[in-house]
């Protein structure tokens, strides 16, 4: 899987793509992620990619023509199954989401910056728009490395054990029982002795019946998208 993101600030995902899960994808070579910078593509000698918006108001708006030129770039080398681009109003990003992302060869995600983005750049490129969650960033370099995370980390030999990917929280629509490890008893704290019977019937039971009470206590939401 190919993933390139457009950006102002392609060093910020240095740290991200170096370490743990997509270090681990991308040497594996089950994952390939570019960082394209937007000024690049700028014709400004001070390679300005921002200006005043239109009818006034406060902030500044990233410029079409930047990104236009990258997007035609990139889209000119090979097709995509999406272009993405972060946006507060877009849709919420979930593990639904994620799974369905994972199965594409080919991503392109735009971040956002600055007051937004022109318009047209909507108009005229994005396939889908989307948001992490409801709160303002600086940027959408943050979103676009949540979204690379979760999508790399479910794409197939990527984590040794392809079953922890696929029993992690939301997958089903449910959070993830509680989890223990040794010792079995610290300072009267002890394990549930299901869990040291060996009875996987048992197990698999307690643990499911752990996820749905965790679930409706915590996040009642996601059973009513049952």
């Amino acid at each position: 899987m190919r993933i390139d993101i457009l950006t102002l600030f392609p060093g910020m995902f240095d740290g991200v793509l170096g370490s743990s899960i997509l270090k681990r994808a991308i040497d594996k070579g089950f994952l390939e992620v570019f960082t394209h910078d937007i000024r690049d593509y700028s014709n400004d000698r001070h390679r300005r990619v921002d200006d005043y918006p239109f009818g006034g108001g406060a902030g500044m708006v990233m410029m079409v023509e930047p990104i236009a030129r990258c997007i035609e770039h990139l889209k000119g080398q090979r097709n995509y199954d999406a272009i993405i681009m972060t946006a507060p109003d877009g849709e919420a990003f979930n593990q639904h989401k994620a799974n369905q992302l994972s199965m594409f060869n080919n991503i392109m995600i735009l971040c956002g910056h600055y007051k937004g983005i022109d318009e047209r750049v909507r108009e005229m490129f994005i396939t889908e728009e989307v948001s992490i969650g409801d709160y303002v960033l600086s940027g959408g370099e943050l979103a676009a490395m949540v979204m690379t995370d979760a999508i790399a980390r479910i794409i197939p030999g990527v984590i040794s054990d392809g079953a922890s990917a696929l029993s992690d929280s939301f997958q089903d629509n449910l959070l993830s029982a509680p989890v223990y490890t040794r010792p079995s008893d610290y300072n009267g704290h002890k394990v549930p002795e299901v869990l040291l019977s060996g009875n996987d019937r048992l197990i698999s039971e307690w643990r499911y019946e752990q996820q749905l009470s965790r679930t409706r206590e915590r996040r009642p939401d996601l059973l009513e998208n049952e």
